[in-house]
């Protein structure tokens, strides 16, 4: 396996490596031409330890430090990450997607089981950074630098919830099991034998302000209250009433709770109420304002109401036009682990979400890669396309991801498919996950680290390892694929195989315009691993390039279907034969998880 990974690696770096694209023209890219960088900021790199509590005062239940537990901040700033741009530029990005930056609380859960906000979710203050983090002056010079370079900025965004500040009366006792409308309607105080409260409120689907005038009383379902020491710790001042949220105890994350549970206790904003889309909206506009970001990655976006979408993306798309951004990124996270597009599909239609993370497409190619699945799986996930407002134009500009920090990194997930792997063929199998990721139709996102070899133990904190020295032990003791270093060390190294793949893969993509927004159109597939072919259009000229996968543990050499006017072709990367075998059909000889992308070159005609 060693010698195939030499051999993939060897035709691949003909491609050259380039720096990522550059100059003043990075607003009018669309979002199906980014290569995007998905990176937490406390775990990349520390540019400034004097940051690293947060300015805060006392132990790490306190300051939220401690750079030798996973669950805590360890140090990573804007500052490390402007250093960084660089090395990322060489990688082949042109946008970054920063976790959420904005004030979270420091240090939140039980007794003992106590954990940190170093990954941005549990915000308190949602108009500045996460002093952590670094400043808004320091943030607004890392957009700087990175448009200096021809890349986006991207930031996560959450309108679900807030952090864990509101408590219920009845909570411990009920241990904040989720309370339903029906059992605990809008028009009782504490259930159906309870007295009435907000007369007239005609319920959560009439959104207008004289409907929501009448909800008055927040202890419907429970009673909350804030603890006297946090009643202002929310920013805007709005947030601190208890009658913004949803206060129904915590999700399960199916049926009606999904929307109005609290998520893991977080506090779930009632999204349906219009002073809460009102200010949401006057938030995130106001970062636009301030510092040209170029996108918003949406978090828990399924679990928003549709109506809250309806009048959020439109005011969002408004002001980024007005500041000059006419093609300003907007995804939802629509968690799934299934390659079902119609599932996803559905919140660009009825939510009107410009575009959702494709989740879809990351099973499909943990499927195949995985779990030994049929090529034909990618075939029928791909045909599912046509089901996003906008069809295949809009998945055309879908993010595509092979892992994340929640779920875990893809080569975790490939591990837990097969524990037994050798780590050459799963270097190997993430190689081919890589150029399946970069070639294929999408906005291709890598996850910091995956270009360092990165295996995590798992999902959430597993998957959150440090790029600067890294002091957890959990982190430290793992096998990296494609290095013989550690966590332990600095991991920005650029001879990486896995580095230097997606950098020239990156590069080819760029140059070729039917692999930015082109059209895409499968060839062959298969019932079993092995095969799997398509055909990406230049949008301007219509030239075909033409891309295949091997999937199995074994060679291939079998026919596919190319572009009848197909005489020759040109490699980009693999072994691409020099001419088709007649018109419409192409030799394919693949090694085992290997990959070509080639030109199709049309003879004149005579």
């Amino acid at each position: 396996m060693k010698r195939l990974v030499t051999t993939l690696f060897a035709t691949l770096l003909c491609a050259g490596q380039a720096n990522a694209q550059s100059g003043p023209d990075y607003r009018a890219r669309d979002v199906s031409d980014e290569v995007i960088y998905f990176v937490l900021p406390d775990r990349f790199e520390n540019g400034d330890s004097k940051n690293d509590k947060g300015f805060l005062k006392g132990n790490r239940l306190t300051t939220g430090f401690d750079p030798a537990d996973k669950g805590f901040f360890h140090g990573g700033d804007f500052k490390g990450l402007k250093a960084r741009l660089p090395y990322l530029q060489k990688l082949g990005i042109t946008a970054l997607w920063i976790a959420p930056i904005f004030q979270n609380k420091a240090v939140q859960g039980p007794v003992g089981q106590e954990s940190a906000g170093y990954h941005g979710y549990w915000v308190t203050d949602f108009t500045r950074p996460d002093a952590h983090l670094g400043t808004e002056a320091e943030f607004e010079a890392l957009v700087s630098a990175a448009h200096s370079l021809g890349m986006k900025v991207y930031i996560d965004i959450i309108t679900n919830h807030t952090a864990d500040v509101i408590r219920y009366k009845e909570g411990d006792a009920a241990k904040y099991t989720y309370r339903s409308r029906a059992d605990y309607p809008y028009s009782r105080k504490g259930g159906l034998a309870g007295a009435p409260v907000n007369p007239g409120f005609a319920g959560d689907q009439d959104s207008s302000t004289a409907n929501f005038a009448k909800l008055i009383d927040p202890a419907y379902a429970y009673t909350p209250y804030v603890p006297p020491a946090e009643r202002s710790v929310k920013v805007p001042a709005w947030l601190n009433d208890p009658v913004f949220y949803h206060n129904r105890g915590d999700s399960t994350f199916t049926g009606e709770d999904s929307r109005f549970g609290d998520f893991s206790g977080l506090d779930d904003l009632f999204t349906e109420h219009p002073r809460v889309r009102e200010g949401m909206i006057e938030i995130y506009k106001g970062w636009i304002e301030r510092t040209k970001i170029d996108g918003y990655r949406i978090d828990t976006a399924r679990h928003v109401d549709s109506g809250f979408w309806q009048a959020f993306i439109p005011a969002i798309q408004t002001s980024a036009i007005a500041q000059g951004l006419p093609n300003f990124a907007l995804f939802g996270e629509v968690y799934r682990t299934s390659p079902d597009s119609g599932y996803i599909a559905q919140y660009t239609r009825r939510d009107h979400l410009p575009a959702v993370l494709d989740f879809a497409f990351q099973a499909a190619v943990r499927d195949v890669l995985g779990k030994g699945k049929g090529t034909v799986v990618l075939a029928e996930m791909f045909d599912g396309d046509v089901l996003y407002e906008g069809g295949e134009a809009v998945a055309r500009r879908l993010p595509t991801f092979l892992g994340n920090h929640d779920m875990g990194r893809f080569s975790t997930l490939l591990k837990e498919d097969h524990p037994d792997i050798a780590g050459s063929e799963l270097l190997a199998r993430v190689m081919l996950g890589h150029a399946m990721l970069l070639t294929l139709r999408g906005a291709p996102v890598i996850y910091y680290g995956d270009e360092q070899g990165f295996v995590g133990d798992g999902g959430d904190q597993a998957a959150r390892e440090d790029m600067f020295p890294s002091r957890v032990a959990s982190y430290n003791d793992n096998a990296l694929i494609g290095t013989a270093a550690t966590t332990a060390s600095s991991n920005f190294d650029e001879n990486h195989p896995l580095f230097r793949a997606i950098a020239s893969l990156s590069a080819i993509r760029r140059a070729q315009p039917a692999l930015l927004g082109g059209a895409q159109i499968v060839r062959d597939y298969a019932q079993t691993p092995g095969l799997f072919s398509v055909s990406r259009f230049d949008p301007a000229t219509g030239a075909e390039v033409f891309i295949a996968f091997n999937t199995a543990g074994h060679p291939i050499d079998v026919n596919s279907t190319i572009g009848t006017a197909a005489t020759h072709l040109e490699a980009l990367s693999g072994p691409c034969p020099a001419a088709v075998t007649a018109p419409g059909s192409v030799r394919v000889a693949l090694p085992a998880f290997g990959w070509m992308v080639c030109r199709a070159i049309e003879s004149p005609r005579k």
